[in-house]
């Protein structure tokens, strides 16, 4: 897409999106973990990833994603659903990813985002907030008799 056709918005870094349906629930920071629904395609139309055709919900931290999901999911109140067009940079750039997406290659995404996950409670100071496992040696221990 280039010039952005009605109902559609542009952002300072060339993201595009258009709103189907407006969530009236909070926004996640790049800190939190979301529960969504997407369909990803080509701008030929071709699907190269659904969370619809998998049956599940993808639930993944927002700060470990390609850019442009980022700057969407930070901008999408939870409830919204948006098509969303990522240039190239915003997406796997120059590399492409797997033998679908090419280098260079325009994104389109149907997200929805169904919710953000609570963040588990922290440690108390000083104390890492999972333990790791105990070291096992080559066989469990026995038990005293």
């Amino acid at each position: 897409m280039n010039r952005a056709p009605e109902g559609w918005k542009t952002t300072d870094s060339g993201l595009q999106y258009k709103v189907i349906t407006e969530g009236n629930g909070p926004k996640p920071t790049a800190d939190d973990v979301v529960e969504v629904n997407y369909r990803g395609t080509l701008l030929n139309g071709k699907e190269f990833d659904s969370s619809y055709e998998r049956g599940e919900a993808a639930v993944f931290p927002v700060g470990q994603v390609i850019p442009g999901w980022q700057e969407a999911l930070k901008m999408m109140p939870v409830g919204s659903k948006w098509d969303v067009v990522l240039p190239s940079d915003l997406a796997y750039g120059p590399n492409g990813k797997g033998r679908e997406i090419g280098p260079n290659a325009v994104l389109r995404f149907e997200v929805e985002l169904l919710a953000i996950k609570e963040k588990p409670a922290a440690a108390p100071e000083g104390l890492p907030q999972v333990l790791p496992a105990a070291p096992q040696g080559n066989r469990p221990p026995r038990p005293d008799r």
